[in-house]
């Protein structure tokens, strides 16, 4: 299995078409054989399905994703566990110990300031002011 995780200072970064880098990783069932960190070079949003896609990545662990970006992942066979915080390396080995606690509804959509929607928020955990973030613990 290949992984991605948007990725930030060891972190899974919270927003996954603003994301910089991924940190991918190859397994070998429970174990993490190579990991490499990848710059997205500017791409965004639904762009990088495509993006992970020519790296043949077959599962991205993530935390906010908007639908757009959710449909080009599943048309590319991508398996989704998003809405996922904390390390990236530690929610790598546990998806692998079948062990991720992920939320597979999230959705984050955005239209700038104006029309912001996070959906599915039941906690108050999407800030439109600053960073933006959308994740569920």
């Amino acid at each position: 299995m290949r992984i991605a995780v948007p990725f930030q200072n060891g972190q899974v970064f919270q927003h996954f078409g603003h994301t910089e880098q991924f940190k991918i990783y190859d397994t070998d069932g429970n174990t993490v054989t190579s990991s490499m960190v990848m710059d997205t070079n500017g791409q965004g949003h639904g762009a990088l399905a495509g993006f992970l896609g020519g790296l043949k990545v077959d599962t991205l662990i993530c935390g906010g994703i908007g639908g757009g970006a959710r449909k080009a992942l599943e048309e590319a066979g991508i398996q989704l566990y998003g809405g996922v915080t904390g390390g990236a390396d530690e929610a790598v080995q546990a998806l692998l110990e079948g062990k991720l606690v992920y939320n597979p509804d999230v959705r984050c959509q955005h239209h700038g300031e104006e029309g912001h929607d996070c959906n599915s928020h039941t906690d108050g955990s999407c800030s439109k002011h600053g960073e933006h973030h959308c994740h569920h613990s």
